[in-house]
């Protein structure tokens, strides 16, 4: 899955029309350095010194902080470990880190809804797929893209190139400033810009994917639903949550992700391929006027 969909940025990032050669060169270079960990880390790291008892949460807490300053202080003056992983497998997420230009997944996030071997590639491409590409594209998100190759804070661009990606985001941002939340409350569209890159580029390329693995195979319909409408409602479906006003409160004043409903309505009704599948129309809630579709990757 991974490698489908570093091929189906590739083939993407060479016919984008807005960017030029140069540019291209420069991001195609930097995506055949990126590094996957899957899973868990080759080793694990040794807790034997930190000691855990049932006497006191709190002191619990100051030897578990007290153990962590000394590993991290521990690493100065130390060639980079690049084969520590920045998330335990435990973990139910996944991450980009830009000064290594890695991706990870840990076993965690390995299973249903989001991942299942006993399903479909439709399936498996619409939430797993979706997440992939999220991480990946991260790595030529607003942040991610001033980080070269060898993840370096360095400008690769060209000074028109970064213009124009700053003017296709920026209606990305004014797309998600739109939406209301909760009362008067409305996204704050700088403030999730890097996500919703991730989110918009990620299931683009993830959807590319799809079609590279069925090359060749026939598209059979399970349960009425053709492999594309399965992708999206797989999609769809790893972000079923419910949460109180509150808490959306508390997510839109605080955390860059854009709450679960709109990573859902905001990528798909900027993809043709969603319109296509079901047959949407222009004018349809989930049809955005060409004049306002977002494209970046």
């Amino acid at each position: 899955m991974i490698e489908n969909l570093k091929k189906a940025l590739a083939v993407r990032i060479q016919n984008l029309p807005w960017m030029s050669e140069p540019t291209k060169q420069m991001a195609l270079k930097k995506l055949s350095t990126f590094t996957a960990k899957i899973g868990y880390p080759d080793k694990w790291r040794d807790y034997s010194a930190l000691t855990i008892d049932r006497s006191s949460y709190v002191a619990n807490l100051r030897r578990a902080s007290e153990f962590e300053y000394r590993r991290q202080m521990d690493k100065i003056g130390k060639p980079v470990d690049r084969t520590e992983w920045g998330m335990p497998p435990q973990t139910i997420n996944a991450y980009y880190n830009p000064l290594l230009n890695e991706i990870c997944f840990p076993a965690a996030i390995l299973q249903p809804p989001v991942f299942d071997g006993d399903m479909d590639d439709a399936v498996n491409y619409g939430a797993m797929g979706a997440v992939i590409g999220h991480e990946i594209s991260h790595g030529f998100d607003d942040q991610g893209s001033q980080f070269d190759a060898d993840g370096n804070m360095k400008m690769w661009w060209t000074e028109a190139d970064r213009a124009e990606f700053d003017r296709r985001a920026e209606v990305l941002v004014k797309q998600f400033d739109g939406y209301v939340v909760v009362d008067s409350l409305h996204i704050n569209g700088k403030l999730t810009l890097g996500e919703n890159i991730g989110d918009l580029a990620g299931l683009l390329i993830s959807y590319d994917g799809l079609q590279l693995a069925l090359a060749g195979k026939e598209k059979k319909l399970i349960d009425g639903f053709t492999p594309e409408q399965r992708f999206f409602l797989s999609y769809a479906q790893a972000w079923r949550t419910n949460q109180r006003p509150e808490g959306l409160k508390l997510q839109v004043n605080t955390d860059p992700h854009s709450p679960a409903k709109w990573r859902v309505l905001g990528p798909l009704s900027n993809m043709p391929a969603f319109r296509q599948a079901f047959g949407c129309k222009e004018g349809d809630a989930m049809v955005r006027p060409d004049s306002l579709q977002v494209q970046i990757w």
